[in-house]
């Protein structure tokens, strides 16, 4: 209950981002760089760098294509290094395909910092929520309890290149295999493009070739949602178990339903602020040390592992708490 408290007291203003103020100005420019622009999850981010902004002065902004596609993002981060940003905030919708624009922007000395990228090579530091495995093997805890630890499951990423998506799917499915052996996955991963509709027409090719199906479990915080719809229009509610990342604000009508019966997420607003504040270290000369605190909830007592850090922010949500997050 403490830590809900205190992310309300966030979205109300008494910000669980509160910080001593780095050095920074207006001529200090971040530039935050998302999958997409437009979907829920990016602008609650987004709140995160304007709040970043308001607290230090900072010229921090956020932009992202209008397709969650790797190409057009590659060259928006072009644009960012043309108009001479300091620094760099990027969520990579695939890694490997931004890994010679972001050497481009660290030849130009600007910072970068990464999110939901732990092999990205070219950043000086990637920051992550939690273990992404972990957090695989989480949801899918939730998804055998309610499965009754049997029975056919299918799972959808946003992208086949999405780091995260697949590690969260893979630590899912080898947690499934050494601890309910009687769960059979069916089907590849299911690729959406972070879409809902795309998720909706996955959801219900799976229905029509394994009827039988027991769980879903998603990944692109729109994959809950459009399979949510799937299942209510066959009033499978009560036959299917239906969990995955997602917001409240996304997936909240599905929870209230029965439609989808629990998401797991971390604040993307603190994560947003956090990788502003960690390129602000980096510009100051400043390193993260394992053990140490951004002064962010969920990142109190960060690991260090290479360049990646890892906090500890998730929480899972079900129709009974999920008042709790009202964003």
């Amino acid at each position: 209950m403490k830590a809900r408290t205190k992310l309300l007291a966030c979205l109300l203003g008494a910000s669980a981002m509160t910080a001593a103020p780095l050095a920074a100005s207006a001529e200090t420019s971040i530039a935050t760089v998302v999958k997409i622009a437009g979907i829920q999850w990016f602008n609650r981010m987004e709140e995160g760098i304007k709040k970043y902004a308001e607290d230090t002065g900072t010229n921090a902004f956020q932009v992202g294509p209008a397709q969650a596609d790797p190409q057009q993002q590659a060259a928006l981060i072009e644009d960012m290094i043309a108009q001479g940003v300091n620094a760099l905030a990027v969520v990579p919708m695939s890694p490997e395909a931004l890994e010679p624009v972001l050497k481009r922007a660290q030849d130009a000395g600007i910072v970068v910092v990464t999110h939901e990228a732990a092999s990205q090579q070219n950043t000086t530091y990637d920051i992550e929520a939690f273990k992404n495995e972990d957090f695989g093997a989480n949801l899918m805890e939730q998804l055998a309890t309610c499965m009754g630890g049997e029975g056919e499951y299918a799972v959808f990423v946003g992208s086949l290149t999405s780091q995260t998506h697949n590690q969260w799917v893979d630590g899912a499915i080898a947690y499934q295999k050494e601890k309910y052996p009687n769960m059979t996955l069916v089907g590849d991963k299911n690729e959406t493009f972070d879409d809902q509709q795309q998720a909706y027409a996955k959801a219900q090719e799976v229905l029509r070739a394994y009827p039988d199906i027991k769980g879903m479990q998603g990944s692109a915080s729109t994959d809950v949602a459009g399979i949510g719809l799937a299942i209510e229009e066959r009033g499978l509610e009560d036959q299917t178990c239906v969990f995955g990342t997602s917001l409240p604000s996304i997936a909240g009508q599905y929870l209230e339903t029965g439609a989808v019966d629990g998401i797991g997420f971390w604040d993307p607003s603190i994560a947003g602020y956090a990788m502003n504040k960690v390129a602000q270290m980096v510009m100051d000369g400043k390193t993260v040390e394992d053990g140490a605190g951004l002064g962010l909830e969920g990142y109190e007592n960060v690991k260090l592992d290479g360049k990646v850090i890892y906090g500890q922010a998730w929480v899972n949500v079900n129709k009974d708490n999920m008042a709790d997050y009202p964003f």
